[in-house]
């Protein structure tokens, strides 16, 4: 094991290490998000809205499985980078084999039921009306790739605990550009359409996945696939459970309120409002790519600080992530504001859709200044391994807040009332996590 890597977190100065973490991590977050963007782009110039509208309705689907794998990967990394912060190395490695057995055991069982009870998921997710047939079309060629997809989230989170944020950053990396690649190729070129879209995505999963292979069979990790770890661990698999409860609750959370967002969606604003909101959604991800990248470069410094009981580094990089993270929030939100229908423009040139979507986006983003608060607080309770507060704070804007005001503003406001929802739920979620954060340190 290169311990000198490891070390480093415990030793280098903490602006320097979180760049170190922060920016691979964040590179990797962009250019995936660029790749939804370029992908949601070709399905509305080469599809048409009823194509971005089925993207919309599958996405938190596919993502909800995979998920899977990326809270084993969370809930692992933790007492990765704890074990390697104490010294037990052995602890480490152990983990890593009931990581690799819990994903791939899960992802492809619910892969099968995903195919099992395809229409009546979609139908739970919004995918009805004229949404239906393109949504099952697609959904049908990318749940192929989905336990692939869970194998590299489960890794990059593995690969950032042992050191190496760099490698980490090209899992994400290699999916977004061969999706890139194979879109222009499989949509227009070969005039494959949505499935062309699909067949992109879903080797793109294919092709992360092999990377992450490779690194921990032929790479400089010491994470090696051998029989001894895979070998279960009762005790190992039920804190890497509780730890990832915390990301699969977040991500359940997510999905539930994808059901309910584009259900109301679809009863306010019909196939226009899905359209709107694909839109919106691949805008979050994207102009928040820096905010979360310091959210994930943040996870194993504290994680390895308070595993070596450096409790003056640790509330260190606390106030360093959240003034970085939050100055660079208050950067994007100025340049939404300011560019707003420059940036609708670049995804479709239907007038209407353009129309609609510039207020509802501006609406959406209102209190983005202030997610960098509730991202870092939840992540942190998660890298210290304290699941119970870190599930209730990672929870606080999708499920306390957002899912009811979804149900109860479109009563009042129309489909506005959906807009208004998020940043009512973003400054609430930020005021209780800083009041709870204030109040443990």
């Amino acid at each position: 094991m290169n311990r000198n890597i490891l070390d480093a977190f415990g030793t280098e100065p903490l602006g320097r290490l979180l760049r170190q973490q922060a920016i691979p991590a964040s590179a990797g977050i962009l250019v995936m998000s660029i790749y939804g963007i370029v992908d949601t782009i070709f399905v509305g110039l080469w599809v048409g809205s009823l194509g971005i509208a089925a993207i919309t309705v599958v996405l938190p689907i596919t993502f909800l499985i995979a998920s899977i794998g990326m809270a084993i990967g969370v809930g692992g990394a933790s007492i990765i980078s704890r074990g390697f912060g104490e010294g037990d190395d052995e602890k480490a490695f152990r983990t890593f084999g009931n990581q690799v057995g819990l994903t791939l055991t899960l992802g492809i069982i619910f892969v099968i039921g995903g195919f099992l009870f395809i229409d009546q998921i979609l139908s739970i997710f919004g995918g009805r009306g004229d949404v239906q047939e393109p949504a099952r079309e697609y959904f049908s060629i990318v749940l192929l790739g989905v336990p692939f997809l869970a194998w590299a989230m489960m890794s990059n989170n593995v690969i950032r605990a042992e050191g190496y944020p760099k490698i980490a950053m090209y899992t994400i990396l290699i999916p977004a550009v061969v999706n890139i690649i194979l879109d222009p190729i499989f949509i227009v070129w070969l005039d494959m359409g949505l499935a062309g879209a699909a067949w992109a995505t879903t080797i793109s999963y294919i092709a992360s996945a092999v990377f992450a292979t490779w690194f921990f069979i032929h790479g400089k990790s010491q994470m090696k696939i051998t029989r001894k770890y895979l070998r279960p661990d009762v005790l190992i698999i039920r804190e890497i459970s509780s730890l990832g409860s915390v990301t699969l609750a977040r991500q359940g959370t997510i999905s539930i309120l994808s059901i309910v967002l584009n259900n109301s969606l679809f009863i306010y604003g019909g196939e226009m409002g899905l359209a709107i909101y694909g839109i919106i959604g691949r805008l979050m991800m994207f102009l928040n790519f820096p905010v979360l990248g310091i959210t994930q470069g943040f996870i194993p410094i504290v994680g390895y600080n308070y595993g070596a009981k450096l409790m003056d580094r640790v509330s260190r990089i606390i106030r360093i992530s959240m003034l970085s993270a939050t100055l660079i929030a208050l950067v994007i939100f100025s340049l939404i504001m300011i560019f707003t229908p420059q940036i609708v423009s670049i995804f479709t040139n239907d007038e209407t859709l353009i129309r609609e979507t510039i207020p509802s986006l501006r609406l959406a983003f209102l209190a983005t200044p202030l997610i960098a608060i509730n991202l870092l607080g939840s992540a942190y309770f998660q890298a210290i391994g304290r699941a119970r507060p870190a599930l209730i704070l990672s929870l606080l804007k999708q499920g306390f807040f957002l899912i009811p005001l979804i149900f109860l503003l479109p009563l009042i406001f129309g489909i506005n009332g959906i807009w208004y929802s998020f940043p009512i739920a973003d400054t609430a979620a930020s005021l209780i996590t800083l009041w709870y954060m204030k109040k443990k340190y």
